[in-house]
C-alpha cells in the first residue's frame, strides 16, 4: 500500500510540474511585444492652385503677395563656433529682376510688381519662384551690429531714404530651376539659382537646394477673403560670394515666410 501511494505521489508530482512549465511558457509568450514596422510616409495634399494675375485689387482670382505680415530672415553661428546670429531683411520681393530693371526707384513702396511665381500643390513641376533681397536693408535689430561694419563687409551701398535699390550691388536674387514632391513630407524640394555679386567683381550664380512648405488656403475668421502661405528654407556659403568677415559662419541659413491674400 505505501509503495502505491509513493508512485501516486510521484505522479501527481510529475503532472504538477508539467502544468508549472506550461504556464511560465504562457506567460512568457504573453511579455513578447510585437516588433512595429514603420509605415511608409503617405502624403496628403490637396489641389489648389494659386497664380498672381496682374494684381489687380478686388479681384478674388489673383493672388497677391501680403509683404507688410511677409519676412525674410538670415541665421548663422556667430563667429562660426557659438550661437545664431540672426536677422532679417526690411526690403524684399518675388519678381524677376531683368537686367533693364536693375536700377534706382524712387518708391517707399514694391518697385516692381510681385507677379514672378506661381503654385500648383498637386504638380509641382508647374511651380516656380523668383524673389529678391535688398542687401543693404539687412538689419540684426540691435543697433550696436548694425551700426558697425554690415555695410562694407556685405560689399553693398548705404540706405536712400525714400528710395529702393535695386542695382547689381544691392541685389540678391533667387529663381527656381525645378520643383519636386519631397518624398518625407508634403512639402516640395525646390532646386535654385541664387544670384549675388557680394563682394566680387562681378555677380555670381550659385546652385543650391531648399525645401519649400505649403501652409493651405483658408479664410480668416471673421474675413471675407481668403488667405495662404509659402514657407522656403536653404542654406548658401557666403564665402563663395567673396565675403570673409569672421563674424558669421560660412553656412548662412534664409528662411523666407511669404503670406498671400486674394482681396
Amino acid at each position: 500500500m505505501k509503495l502505491l501511494n509513493s508512485k501516486v505521489l510521484l505522479i501527481l508530482l510529475v503532472l504538477f510540474s508539467g502544468l508549472g512549465y506550461v504556464i511560465s511558457c504562457t506567460r512568457d509568450n504573453e511579455s513578447i511585444v510585437p516588433i512595429e514596422i514603420t509605415q511608409p510616409f503617405v502624403p496628403t495634399r490637396g489641389s489648389h492652385v494659386h497664380l498672381p494675375g496682374t494684381q489687380t485689387v478686388g479681384d478674388t482670382t489673383q493672388w497677391k503677395l501680403d509683404k507688410v505680415h511677409s519676412s525674410v530672415l538670415w541665421s548663422g553661428a556667430y563667429i562660426g563656433t557659438a550661437g545664431l546670429l540672426t536677422g532679417r531683411f526690411n526690403q524684399f520681393g518675388m519678381h524677376d529682376v531683368l537686367p533693364g530693371e536693375m536700377q534706382y526707384y524712387a518708391t517707399g513702396g514694391q518697385p516692381l510688381p510681385d507677379s514672378s511665381w506661381a503654385f500648383y500643390e498637386s504638380d509641382p513641376s508647374k511651380t516656380y519662384i523668383n524673389g529678391y533681397v535688398q542687401i543693404n536693408t539687412s538689419n540684426t535689430g540691435e543697433p550696436g551690429r548694425d551700426a558697425g561694419c554690415n555695410i562694407p563687409n556685405m560689399g553693398t551701398v548705404p540706405i536712400v531714404p525714400d528710395t529702393q535699390n535695386l542695382t547689381d550691388t544691392n541685389l540678391a536674387q533667387i529663381k527656381s530651376t525645378k520643383v519636386e514632391f519631397d518624398p518625407e513630407s508634403n512639402g516640395y524640394i525646390v532646386h535654385l539659382n541664387l544670384t549675388w555679386r557680394g563682394k566680387l567683381t562681378a555677380t555670381h550664380t550659385e546652385e543650391v537646394l531648399g525645401k519649400l512648405t505649403y501652409i493651405p488656403q483658408a479664410i480668416p475668421s471673421g474675413k471675407n477673403y481668403s488667405v495662404f502661405g509659402l514657407q522656403l528654407t536653404f542654406q548658401f556659403d557666403k564665402s563663395v560670394f567673396g565675403i570673409t568677415s569672421t563674424s558669421i559662419g560660412d553656412n548662412i541659413t534664409l528662411e523666407c515666410n511669404m503670406n498671400f491674400n486674394n482681396k
